[in-house]
C-alpha cells in the first residue's frame, strides 16, 4: 500500500489547510478536528497527518491506531450528542483528497440513509475496511447504530454521504461546504457549534 508525499500543497488537511482550523488532539499520526462546516453540533473529523488517499490505505500498525482513535470519538459524540452516524468516503466520492471519517449525531435508521437494500454489505470487523480497499481500491463506509458497512460505490458521487445526511438531517443548506462559506449567517453558527462541541470535548478529556 502506497503512502503518497507527506503533504501536499492547496490541500485542506495538510498543514495551513482550511479544514484544520479548529484541533481537538493529535498524536503523530492522527488529528481530530471540528468540521469546520458542520452538519450538526457535534460533527468531528478524524484526519491522518500524511496525505493518504484514505483511511484503508492506512499501514496496519497506523490503522490499529485509527481504530483506537475511532472507538474514543465515536464514544464522545455518543455520551454528549446522542446515537452516532459515522462516514468515510473512501476515494468515492470525496472533494478533499485527504482521508478523513466523519462522526456526528443521527438518530435514524441505516434504511433512511441507504434505501437500497443491495447496495449495503454489513460487515464485523473494522478491518474489513482495509480488506476492501485492497481488493477494489475504493469503498464508501458507513457506520450507524452500532453496525457497519460497505455501500455499493457504484452509488457514489461528490458529496455523496453529506448531501444524503444533509437532507435527513433538514439541514440542506449545508450540504455543499464550498458554498457556506459564501453564508455569512451559517459561519457565524458553525462558529458558536465549534465552540460548545469543543467545550465539551474539553469536559470530556478532562
Amino acid at each position: 500500500m502506497e503512502i503518497l508525499k507527506k503533504y501536499e500543497e492547496g490541500c485542506a488537511h495538510c498543514p495551513g489547510g482550511i479544514g484544520l482550523q479548529y484541533p481537538l488532539s493529535k498524536d503523530k499520526i492522527l488529528q481530530v478536528v471540528c468540521d469546520v462546516h458542520p452538519l450538526v453540533q457535534g460533527h468531528i473529523l478524524i484526519i491522518p497527518k500524511e496525505h493518504i488517499s484514505c483511511m484503508g490505505n492506512l499501514p496496519d500498525e497506523k490503522f490499529a491506531r485509527y481504530e483506537e482513535l475511532y472507538n474514543k470519538v465515536k464514544h464522545f459524540v455518543s455520551e454528549y450528542y446522542g446515537p452516532t452516524a459515522v462516514f468515510e468516503h473512501g476515494v468515492t466520492g470525496q472533494t478533499v483528497f485527504h482521508a478523513h471519517t466523519h462522526f456526528f449525531p443521527y438518530k435514524g435508521t441505516t434504511n433512511s440513509i441507504i434505501p437500497q437494500d443491495y447496495a449495503l454489505k454489513k460487515i464485523d470487523s473494522f478491518h474489513d475496511i482495509k480488506k476492501e480497499f485492497d481488493e477494489k481500491n475504493k469503498y464508501l463506509f458507513l457506520e450507524n447504530n452500532n453496525e457497519m458497512y460497505m455501500v455499493d460505490t457504484d452509488l457514489g458521487y461528490p458529496r455523496f454521504f453529506r448531501e444524503i445526511f444533509a437532507k435527513l438531517l433538514n439541514v440542506e443548506e449545508r450540504a455543499n461546504w464550498k458554498k457556506t462559506m459564501e453564508n455569512e449567517e451559517l459561519m457565524r453558527q458553525f462558529k458558536t457549534d465549534i465552540k460548545e462541541l469543543t467545550a465539551k470535548w474539553r469536559k470530556y478529556n478532562k
